[in-house]
């Protein structure tokens, strides 16, 4: 019988299989990364509920695993005008953070904990950023298997905080993600 992340990832192997969506300089596969990263985005929401009390809580913590978290800046051409000079630079930026936060997501931070099972929010965003960064992954490059930038093991009390934080910025970088495809899915396409 197969799991729930198996089922999942079995799930995206249709987007994968069609072909990768960067190939060197040609056009992604902006519709399909477009559905994947607007299913991203509501499954970022629901693994991150509001959480009122969270909110007060200082912005203190392991700077090692929050002060790196990938953002998306105006240099980065995920603007409409350098989508259409060219996508390349944005979509590399674009894979190196599906890359940062599904190394995070299978972190210990994420894992060893029942309410964190594989079939649910957290382990079905795992599984979507997974299947995102496989059709951003340049043909012929290994897919990256460094830990995001030198973290500790993360303490127990430090879990709950360090979830928050993540999944926050996480939504962050899914949103604008999925305004970049869906920019490119309307005007980029062939």
């Amino acid at each position: 019988m197969l799991g729930s992340r198996a089922v999942m990832l079995l799930l995206l192997l249709p987007w994968t299989a069609q072909g990768r969506a960067v190939a060197g300089d040609s056009s992604p596969a902006w519709a399909q990364c477009q559905k994947l990263s607007q299913k991203l985005c509501t499954l970022a929401w629901s693994a991150h509920p509001p959480a009122g009390h969270m909110d007060l809580l200082r912005e203190e913590g392991d700077e090692g695993t929050t002060s790196d978290v990938p953002y998306i800046q105006c240099g980065d051409g995920c603007d409409p005008q350098g989508l259409e000079d060219n996508s390349q630079s944005c979509l590399q930026r674009l894979h190196q953070g599906l890359i940062f936060y599904e190394k995070l997501l299978g972190s210990d931070i994420f894992t060893g904990e029942p309410s964190l099972h594989p079939d649910g929010p957290v382990g079905q965003l795992h599984a979507s950023l997974l299947g995102l960064s496989q059709l951003l992954q340049p043909e012929g490059h290994r897919r990256e298997t460094q830990l995001p930038p030198s973290r500790s093991p993360s303490q127990p009390w430090q879990r709950l905080l360090l979830r928050f934080k993540i999944l926050r910025s996480l939504q962050a970088f899914v949103a604008v993600a999925a305004r970049v495809f869906a920019h490119g899915a309307a005007t980029l396409s062939p």
